[in-house]
């Protein structure tokens, strides 16, 4: 006959598969399940029954994602196979010393930049642009939406310490969770993003150079817990200033993907943006062409001219000496823009899945074209 302590070791064991959504790790693990214990009531037919109370310790007080938690604890319950269990969660927080300990212990599993740890399996994509204005974070932010969309773990940092704007484009409107000095990424849209505008606010100006510049790309790395996502994207500051190379300093991993539109004012100086490639150990992946077109009643018409993708990728080619393929040209589309500025990706319908039309599939193809090794 089952009996209340086998029905709280198996729930344990089943708690072990409750991941908590911000650090990636089994609340188990964690240190978040307090206590179970299980009451028997009276039963109905063959099948026991108890009544089951879980203590669960949060990280943090009011932590946004608790009812998420939650949710799994009592599916977990409810889904008991050998007797009817009836879930009750009493929601804490835990203490101060028990949540230093915790952070105490997560720093020391990493130490430093996460992303420079040998046999690091995460592929991180610099997106860059010669000049503000050709749609990099838009081309940023919908790739990133992409990647989680197809089932990928997906961080994105927003580089660009001067126009910050994956905020907006993913509709966040709140700061990290502060855990001890180190931080949680905002999930928006299946993708954990950081940004120095989550914490400025958007109407503030942000005037760094140099050694701090650096810092901030530093503490972006190393002071926000990522887990270990499969994809990172960066979308940096326009140019081939100094962020591009404390990027390419700290993740010497890192792959270019350089966005420009199809007039020569801007491949032109797209091109100098991936030429930043001979000097730091950064290999350029390929270019976006963005605003290649707009379709009109059945016409593409090309506003900004053409073949200014190709131009860059037969220039990087030659001075590079290797293969730097145009991977994707994007339509001149209002949605884009729109939906974009409402705050959610383009490329993904209201219930976050990609869209199926000409617009999801060449994000599709990008997105799956990266990750293949070359």
């Amino acid at each position: 006959m089952t009996d209340a302590r086998h029905i709280e070791a198996q729930i344990y064991e089943r708690l072990n598969k409750v991941i908590d959504p911000e650090l990636g790790r089994s609340i188990t693990d964690l240190g978040m399940i307090a206590a179970i214990n299980a009451v028997g009531v009276t039963s109905q037919g063959d099948v026991p029954s108890y009544d089951v109370t879980v203590h669960v310790e949060l990280t943090v007080e009011g932590c946004p994602l608790s009812q998420t938690i939650t949710n799994q604890i009592n599916g977990a319950i409810v889904s008991y196979p050998d007797a009817k269990l009836t879930p009750h969660i009493e929601v804490s927080s835990m203490s101060h010393d028990k949540l230093a300990d915790l952070v105490a212990g997560l720093k020391a599993e990493r130490k430093q930049n996460p992303f420079n740890r040998p046999g690091v399996k995460t592929r991180i994509f610099a997106i860059a642009s010669g000049k503000g204005g050709v749609g990099k974070s838009s081309v940023s932010a919908n790739l990133a939406a992409t990647f989680a969309a197809l089932g990928y773990d997906t961080a994105a940092i927003d580089a660009d310490i001067y126009g910050f704007s994956l905020p907006k484009l993913f509709g966040v409107h709140t700061q990290p969770t502060n855990l001890n000095g180190m931080l949680m990424p905002v999930t928006a849209w299946g993708v954990k993003l950081i940004s120095i505008g989550m914490f400025a606010g958007a109407d503030r100006a942000i005037l760094w150079r140099g050694p701090r510049l650096q810092r901030s790309l530093e503490q972006f790395l190393s002071d926000v817990w990522w887990g270990d996502p499969d994809v990172l994207l960066l979308d940096l500051a326009p140019g081939t200033g100094d962020m591009a190379i404390s990027v390419a300093q700290a993740l010497p991993n890192a792959e270019l993907v350089v966005v420009t539109t199809p007039q020569p004012s801007a491949s032109d100086v797209a091109v100098r943006s991936g030429l930043v490639a001979l000097q730091v150990p950064m290999k350029v992946r390929g270019v976006v062409e963005n605003m290649s077109w707009y379709e009109h009643k059945g016409e593409r018409l090309e506003i900004f001219g053409a073949g200014g993708g190709r131009r860059v990728s037969d220039q990087l080619t030659e001075t590079l000496g290797y293969d730097v393929p145009l991977l994707a040209q994007l339509p001149l589309d209002p949605d884009l823009r729109e939906v974009g500025e409402s705050g959610r990706p383009a490329v993904l319908n209201e219930d976050g899945a990609l869209r199926s039309d000409a617009l999801g599939r060449t994000f599709r193809e990008l997105a799956e074209g990266l990750l293949r090794s070359e």
